[in-house]
């Protein structure tokens, strides 16, 4: 109801007029005589009054009513409308006056419902029910309709409609909904996802909600993030600081805001926050709290002129918040609830020291993977239902004195017992732990930690013997450092008798036996000095190709026919001071843990290159000196390690043979000289995918004697060519391109593959040489090359790998032939494979 009365249109009035005069010729039910005489004649009437009055008395009646009132003829086109009509859908009076009322405030998919309630009315009977109803500008309102026709002499010449607002109490009713449906959900739902999905559902049955976002503020990491984020317009933001947004606005006053364009305006002016994201035109922010504490924001946006919010939609919001933040925070802590009970569960599933807890008589009541495993068996199961005393105690009475401890509350610590495996093994185990008590178990069980030491003891044992074996080497060090003084007067008297003795003098075959016999004396000495690693090294500048072309021959018969062996040996290769013997030793060695690897037949493969190492393998070895080296590397397709045997390979006596195959020496010796030659070995291996072991001894510039000095390399020369380098590790990537640029390219750099073809795709001008890493993450080298040669088919490419070309192939990373250049390498190098692979561009 408004403050006034509208007064119709003229036409209107002649219309209701016409209406009325005909309803009381016909004599309608409410303008009918009373059939009392004596109270007809005692009171004035309605019916004795003059049509003026009676036509003021239905005016008012029809005008002051609280609902919306309309009175439709037969055909359903509107005669009269009231006041609370106009106000409830938007149209005056003159323009509702004979239209239709169905193409006037009744929906589009409500065409049916207005059938159904003319046939009724048809039928003479009263119609209500609660629909919803069209205004003016589109939008749609709960109403409760009342109609009933009007019947004069048997007949229906109208109907009237009333309508009443039931907006607030569907409103009032939703809320209630959505409030229990929330409740409901916080118990229901799996994870925090779904439970953001399901209130996101439930919101939009309140209001518009198709832009909607839950922001989280965590004061630990003091990160804002967005766990939940639909949005027309914007992509989820990745966890922020807390900046100048209207989110981080709502968070620090933690009061609801509805923010028009002019309010924004506002807050900006005064410096309270800044845009981000796209702007929308109406943006709906409410608090989420927990006490006092405001601790997320739930946000509504509208970027379209046909949805704006209202203060009621922020009233209610409000309201939704309130049940949703407890929702949250319930959630929030069961999800972190779960989280600490699988981080710890997990802890102890995946802990090397056996786990297990037990009743005080010793029954396991729950044991972890470790345990299982440590006693041999393979599920829980078979544990859970092991006697201790029988089946894991070697000696039960042991048990007893243990399990009397416990119940005596004592807490026991590194109580060394003896177990049983499964197969009957004995192991030495160390015990941790106490008795605890909790509600569900009155009666107290044990929680105790188990670390199998058996394999500790027997490396003392190991240990003790290799100070033995250090104090023999040291002895045969000794004996052999006095047998080769003999020796040298032996052998040098020997090669003066054969200068001096002529080839047909009979003491010359027996002065030859001397001297086979002094060199295998030799042999001897650096075999017994390589076994106790304390050998004097005879130090010379040597030719490792050399070296490996004299024990080819050698090794061929060594290996069998099953297994190839082939050498790629460097051309160039620098040359290094070295023992040549120990060298060999190393070799033969290897080679034979190769051959050992490949029982049933493979490949191994001698490779030598100039290297230079650098200060970025110091951030994994801190202990290497960087600079020039010769490499040394020895490759099978063997069974490979896995990182646990890797870790232990040159331990002295640590073998992977059957007992009696293997000394555990092998390795440990090629550490040993490799490291009095003051170089590097390093090991690099996969399960089923072979093994290689790569050694770098210091190169130097002298010339050898008696094998000769090795070609000078040529000095690269520079070009001004394109090259797009592409290198993940930033100080790689800055060394290549300085060299390159101080060589005269043009280079453009770019730290990942994605952002390579972003500047390949925006360069003007030809891009002649594409230099890339092999593995980067995101994009790989290769997949980088395909798409950019599918654009630049005239680009040569240069990849650098860390792997030898024939582990690249095994591991499917490039094909054949392809351009690379091995990690590391001296910028000499790197210059002249630029030029070379350039050069081939012009051939």
């Amino acid at each position: 109801m408004g403050d006034k009365i509208t007064r119709p249109a003229k036409s209107a009035d002649l219309l209701r007029a016409e209406f009325l005069k005909d309803a009381l010729h016909r004599g309608t039910p409410s303008l009918s005589q009373s059939a009392d005489p004596a109270a007809t004649s005692s009171a004035p009437t309605l019916a004795s009054d003059s049509l003026e009055v009676q036509r003021a008395y239905l005016e008012q009646l029809v005008e002051c009513a609280p609902e919306a009132t309309s009175i439709l003829d037969e055909q359903y086109r509107i005669m009269r409308v009231n006041g609370e009509f106009t106000r409830m859908f938007g149209f005056l009076a003159e323009e509702a006056l004979g239209r239709r009322i169905d193409s006037l405030i009744v929906p589009p998919d409500r065409n049916s419902e207005t059938r159904w309630i003319g046939e009724v009315l048809n039928q003479g009977q009263k119609v209500t029910l609660e629909t919803k109803r069209q205004r003016r500008d589109g939008t749609l309102v709960d109403v409760f309709i009342s109609s009933a026709p009007i019947v004069v002499g048997g007949n229906r010449v109208a109907a009237y409609v009333l309508y009443r607002d039931i907006s607030e109490q569907k409103r009032a009713e939703s809320l209630s909904s959505a409030l229990y449906r929330i409740a409901e959900k916080t118990s229901s739902a799996e994870d925090l996802q779904q439970f953001y999905a399901a209130i996101h559902a439930i919101v939009g049955e309140l209001m518009y909600a198709r832009n909607f976002y839950i922001a989280l503020y965590d004061p630990l990491t003091q990160l804002l993030s967005f766990p939940y984020f639909v949005d027309e317009e914007d992509p989820t933001p990745a966890p922020k600081k807390l900046g100048r947004g209207l989110t981080e606005y709502v968070l620090r006053t933690g009061e609801p805001l509805l923010c028009t364009p002019d309010v924004f305006d506002q807050l900006v002016k005064r410096g309270e926050v800044e845009l981000i994201g796209a702007p929308s035109l109406d943006w709906l922010g409410v608090p989420l709290k927990a006490g006092n504490n405001t601790f997320g924001v739930l946000v509504l946006q509208s970027y379209t002129d046909n949805v704006r919010f209202r203060d009621k939609d922020k009233e209610i919001l409000t309201f939704v918040s309130q049940q949703l933040a407890s929702a949250v925070e319930h959630k929030r802590n069961e999800q972190a609830l779960r989280r600490s009970e699988a981080r710890y569960r997990s802890l102890v599933q995946s802990a090397v020291y056996g786990i297990y807890r037990s009743s005080l008589e010793g029954k396991f009541l729950d044991v972890n993977p470790a345990l299982i495993a440590m006693l041999g068996y393979s599920s829980p199961e078979d544990v859970l239902g092991l006697d201790p005393k029988r089946d894991v105690f070697l000696d039960p009475g042991e048990q007893a004195r243990l399990m009397q401890e416990f119940r005596r509350g004592a807490r026991l610590d590194n109580i060394e017992v003896r177990w049983k495996r499964k197969d009957g093994n004995p192991i030495t185990v160390r015990l941790s732990g106490r008795a605890v008590s909790s509600p569900e178990e009155t009666d107290g069980v044990l929680e105790i930690i188990a670390e199998d030491v058996t394999e500790r003891r027997v490396l003392e044992d190991q240990f003790r013997q290799a100070q033995k074996m250090e104090a023999v080497g040291r002895l045969a060090g000794g004996v052999a450092h006095d047998f080769n003084n003999l020796l040298m007067v032996i052998s040098g008297y020997t090669e003066v008798l054969l200068e001096y003795t002529t080839r047909d003098n009979p003491l010359y075959p027996k002065i030859a036996a001397i001297q086979q016999a002094a060199d295998r004396a030799t042999t001897l000495t650096r075999q017994l000095l390589a076994f106790s690693r304390k050998q004097l090294l005879e130090l010379k500048v040597v030719e490792v190709n050399a070296i490996v072309r004299d024990m080819e021959r050698l090794l061929r018969p060594l290996i069998g026919e099953n297994i190839e062996l082939s050498t790629r040996l460097a051309t160039d290769l620098g040359r290094t001071r070295a023992d040549a013997g120990q060298i060999e030793q190393v070799i033969m060695n290897l080679v034979v843990n190769a051959k050992d690897a490949m029982p049933s037949g493979g490949k191994i493969t001698i490779q030598t290159a100039n290297v230079s190492l650098t200060d970025d393998l110091r951030r994994e070895y801190s202990y290497i000196q960087p600079g020039p080296y010769v490499m040394l590397s020895i490759t099978d397709t063997g069974h490979g390690m896995d990182k646990e045997t890797q870790s232990r390979i040159f331990e002295p006596f640590f073998t992977t043979k059957e007992k009696g195959k293997g000394t555990g020496l092998g390795l440990s010796t090629v550490y040993g000289i490799i490291k009095q030659s003051g170089g590097y070995v390093f090991a690099q291996s996969e399960l089923q995918r072979g093994t290689t072991f790569r050694i770098y001894l210091p190169r130097v510039e002298e010339t050898t004697e008696p094998l000769g000095s090795a070609p000078a390399s040529q000095s690269a020369t520079g070009g001004s060519e394109t090259v797009l380098l592409v290198e993940d590790e930033e100080s790689v990537r800055q060394l290549v391109r300085e060299t390159l640029e101080a060589k005269g390219y043009k280079v453009l750099e770019a730290d990942h593959g994605e952002a390579a073809l972003r500047i390949a795709s925006s360069h003007q001008g030809p891009i002649d040489m594409l230099i890339t890493d092999v593995v980067m993450p995101g994009m790989s080298g290769r997949e980088l090359s395909k798409q950019l040669c599918a654009s630049h088919p005239q680009t040569r490419v240069l990849f650098l790998s860390g792997y030898t070309e024939d582990a690249i192939v095994h591991q499917g990373v490039l094909e054949p032939g392809t351009t690379f250049l091995q990690k590391p390498f001296t910028l000499q190098m790197l210059s002249r494979k630029v030029r070379e692979v350039l050069r081939s561009q012009r051939k």
